[in-house]
């Protein structure tokens, strides 16, 4: 009995003891989830709202976009260059955008557009290609090992992985058909846009049926949208699209020569920006201020929604100097009278033509026309910029400023400037004379040698001037400053010298070597520059000489911008905010005596009756016009072949003059290089009739 007595004491223990542990395993369990709901129940109250807003968290990004470039338009309200409107597919892409999502869009998208105007590149097709995950991971497969694992075995990282699959398609030469062509193209683009950027899928020969397509389906193709880009566009004629310049596409955006300094002006790498002459010089006024648009973006990274903030300004315009149909009618006559000389065979080597008008009293330019040639193939492009980048010896045409100088200086005068007409022979050197035979005239006035231009009375003239001792046939000795007085003066009419007109990559022309290998003068050089047969100077700085003489000694800068302003929203009318004031760059210290003289001769250039005189063909135009004309000995070069000998002479003819010839409105000039001197003609007079006649049929001034 003791023993059951004992057992069932212990029994006793043990079953009082299992509920207890139970309850205070039971007790902590609930002591946790209390503090558990308590925990919550605190989030919940206290930070609910907070997580909630989390959740629903949105973010708001500003984006810009492009607005229309100023218009240009001519002196008489024409538009030179303006803006054509082309509907356009956009996309805007997200920060989370996958290429999954960019493979489907650009497959669906495919179905609706199509792009034929580009060929996808093999690397874009190879892209295009691989975002399939089928072709993806059959091309994986085919790889070899060591193009897929390194050395230890380990996977090569995925941007290696992905650059040899990348070689390997681009070798097998994938054929896609022409909706996966587009595909292409689409995914290509897509992936290169920036996050929260909105670029151009397609902008040009978009469909009415492509834009339906697309704006039905909008719904199901995040990111595309339908808008409106601008492209350049020429309505009176592309002549001086040279000088106008060109424009950047979105797709080589910001030139990489200037990509830092595009970018810390607030461009985009894909905005279009001016890359030559005017689009680029005044690119600030031109780009316009561009649109801007808050874009919010959920946490997630989707676009929730667009909303435009400003609708940005279009850029300023231009109102050029030159006239729209006097600028035809000069490129016209240009191109067809060096056609006829190369049709002739008197420019069988020529490498152009150049042609430009400009008011005297202004500097404004009225027209710019220029002509390339291939003397290789014989084709022939426009290039108006010849007349601001390309330099000739101009020959006779400079001699106005050589007699100006020499009485400015008091070399000779207004009544005592008579010298022998006796040719000049140095030692060891050919005779140096005018075109018209030895003893044509035993002397010459001021006047006469222009109107005959007499190249021995230019020389006599420098010798004077100089200083020199010559004694014929035995000694010349020139100062060292004979090359630094003569230049210095042909600078003083802008011959040699930058004209600064609005335009970037204007030349100063080319100097002639002043001194030999053992430094001694060339002296019969210096003759030469005398009479224009040595330096090289520009069309746009003969215009500006024979100008300087035309309006009475003010050397006027050129230009070409004559105003700036704002387009109305209409199109009809320009608000002007800016007009260009002409500019004095120097005044010749002349007195009217000496003007006289030098206009007096160039009057009788045309309208002189000596047998000799060099522009007799022109003295029937109205209103009267004064001029010079000129050549200048010159040698065939082919930069092809820049070793080889050629010695075929050429020369350059010139022409400059103005009209009328009181109160002059109009002054021209004109270059014919590398004409054949047997077949000379009457090439740059026929230019200078038609520029004459034309501006003053068009502008009835008389």
């Amino acid at each position: 009995m003791d023993y059951f007595r004992k057992n069932n004491g212990t029994g006793s223990k043990k079953a009082a003891s299992t509920p207890i542990r139970m309850r205070i395993i039971l007790g902590v369990i609930f002591i946790l989830f209390a503090l558990l709901i308590a925990q919550l129940a605190y989030l919940q109250l206290g930070y609910g709202a907070q997580f909630k807003a989390e959740v629903s968290k949105t973010d708001s990004s500003t984006i810009s976009s492009q607005v229309p470039r100023g218009v240009m338009y001519d002196s008489q309200g024409r538009i030179l260059v303006g803006n054509k409107a082309n509907n356009a597919i956009t996309y805007t892409k997200s920060a989370t955008t996958t290429s999954k999502q960019i493979y489907q869009i650009s497959n669906a998208l495919s179905h609706y557009i199509k792009i034929d105007n580009e060929k996808p590149s093999n690397s874009a097709i190879a892209d295009y290609y691989l975002a399939n995950p089928t072709n993806n991971t059959a091309e994986t497969k085919k790889l070899p090992n060591h193009q897929r694992y390194d050395n230890s075995g380990d996977e090569l990282d995925a941007s290696t992985l992905y650059k040899n699959l990348l070689a390997q398609v681009e070798k097998e030469k994938i054929q896609l058909n022409r909706r996966e062509r587009t595909a292409a193209l689409i995914y290509n683009k897509i992936s290169g846009a920036y996050t929260l950027s909105t670029i151009y899928l397609k902008n040009q020969d978009l469909t009415a049926k492509e834009l339906a397509a697309v704006g039905e389906h909008l719904s199901s193709l995040p990111g595309v949208g339908i808008g409106t880009d601008w492209e350049r566009n020429y309505p009176n004629g592309s002549s001086i699209q040279s000088i106008i310049g060109s424009v950047s596409t979105e797709k080589s955006g910001l030139p990489s020569d200037n990509l830092n300094y595009y970018l810390s002006q607030g461009y985009s790498r894909n905005d279009r920006v001016g890359t030559s002459y005017l689009e680029k010089e005044y690119e600030a006024l031109l780009k316009g201020t561009k649109a801007t648009s808050a874009v919010t973006t959920k946490s997630n990274g989707d676009i929730q929604q667009t909303k435009q903030v400003y609708p940005g300004q279009s850029g300023a315009s231009l109102v050029l100097s030159i006239d729209a149909k006097y600028q035809k009618e000069v490129q016209a006559s240009l191109s067809s009278v060096f056609r006829s000389a190369v049709a002739s065979g008197a420019a069988k080597y020529s490498n152009g033509a150049y042609a430009i008008a400009m008011n005297p009293q202004t500097g404004a330019l009225l027209a710019i026309a220029g002509l390339n040639r291939d003397t290789n193939s014989g084709k022939i492009t426009d290039n108006a910029l010849g007349v601001i980048n390309q330099s000739f010896v101009m020959g006779s045409v400079v001699k106005g400023a050589m007699v100006s100088g020499a009485l400015i200086n008091h070399v000779i005068s207004p009544t005592n400037n008579t010298l022998p007409d006796t040719a000049i022979y140095l030692p060891g050197s050919a005779v140096k004379k005018s075109v018209y035979p030895i003893g044509t005239f035993s002397a010459l006035d001021a006047e006469t040698a222009l109107e005959v231009s007499s190249n021995i009375y230019m020389m006599h003239l420098a010798l004077k001037w100089v200083k020199a001792q010559y004694v014929p046939k035995r000694y010349i000795s020139m100062p060292n400053n004979a090359f630094e007085k003569l230049r210095r003066n042909f600078a003083m009419f802008g011959l040699g010298a930058k004209t600064g007109v609005d335009l970037p990559g204007e030349i100063s022309g080319i100097e002639g070597k002043s001194y030999n290998t053992a430094g001694n003068i060339l002296s019969g050089s210096v003759l030469d520059l005398s009479y224009g047969n040595y330096d090289a100077y520009t069309p746009i700085q003969l215009v500006q000489y024979i100008s300087t003489i035309a309006n009475g000694g003010y050397r006027m800068q050129p230009y070409i911008v004559q105003s700036v302003g704002r387009t109305s929203s209409d199109g009809k009318q320009i608000n002007v905010t800016y007009n260009k004031k002409p500019s004095v760059q120097l005044r010749i210290p002349w007195t009217q005596s000496e003007l006289n003289v030098v206009q007096t001769g160039l009057w009788r250039v045309v309208h002189g009756t000596n047998a000799w005189g060099t522009a007799h063909k022109l003295k029937d135009i109205k209103p009267a016009i004064s001029a010079k004309t000129g050549t200048a000995q010159t040698f065939y070069y082919n930069p092809k072949h820049p070793n080889h000998n050629y010695n075929t002479e050429l020369i350059n003819a010139t022409f400059a003059g103005y009209a009328p010839t009181k109160n002059p409105k109009l002054a021209v000039a004109i270059v014919f290089p590398g004409l054949d001197p047997e077949q000379e003609g009457t090439f740059t007079l026929q230019v200078a009739r038609a520029m004459v006649t034309k501006y003053f049929q068009l502008h009835r001034i008389k």
